[in-house]
């Protein structure tokens, strides 16, 4: 198997699991990973269900933008490109549609981490303001807020996490809306104070 047929088959079953943990309906969101050993990566292609990938659904693209084969990408390809170019480290970006992670920034309240996988696997967020979808202006933002955060929060939209695999990006994606909704709750009761020690947040690490 390539390098690009292995990071496609991960990024298959990431998609799977982003369903299967309710993190996005129907078409909306996007994937993709770098291939390794190289200056390109897969993206998942428009109008496809993250359910139902097969390997023809996705696009191989430089990081100049250039389709090198594939399916036609994503139109939020520009989100996964400018984030690659500004974070050399990152080998995945999940681009989802958390309920309450847009919900709860929409209310205009910061989502609280509580618990230690919370701060061990979302310890920064970021947020930018709305931006079309597929903007130049979205992918320049969420790039440069993903410079201070592997977890952004696009508003009235949904988030893009980063992670070295397909796995840990989605991984950033579920505790960031585990975070959204202990945050939900807690505002339900009129709680805007609770959250994760400060003190001790030197003992939240990745397991």
């Amino acid at each position: 198997m390539t390098a690009a047929a292995e990071v496609v088959a991960r990024l298959i079953d990431t998609g799977q699991d982003s369903v299967d943990a309710g993190l996005v309906l129907a078409t909306g969101g996007n994937l993709s990973a770098r291939v390794p050993g190289t200056d390109t990566f897969a993206v998942t292609g428009t109008g496809c269900r993250l359910d139902r990938l097969t390997p023809s659904d996705f696009a191989v693209m430089t990081l100049d933008g250039s389709v090198l084969h594939g399916a036609e990408p994503s139109s939020e390809w520009r989100l996964h490109q400018r984030t690659y170019q500004v974070r050399p480290d990152t080998g995945a970006i999940v681009h989802v549609h958390p309920e309450y992670a847009v919900l709860v920034d929409a209310m205009g309240e910061r989502i609280r981490q509580v618990t230690l996988d919370h701060v061990a696997y979302a310890p920064v967020v970021e947020r930018i303001p709305f931006h079309p979808n597929g903007s130049t202006a979205l992918a320049d933002a969420a790039a440069a807020a993903a410079r201070r955060a592997d977890c952004v929060v696009l508003a009235h939209h949904g988030c893009s996490t980063l992670g070295p695999t397909p796995a840990a990006a989605l991984r950033g994606a579920l505790n960031l809306e585990s975070a959204a909704r202990y945050t939900y709750r807690m505002l339900l009761r009129g709680d805007r104070m609770t959250e994760f020690p400060v003190e001790l947040r030197e003992h939240a690490v990745h397991r």
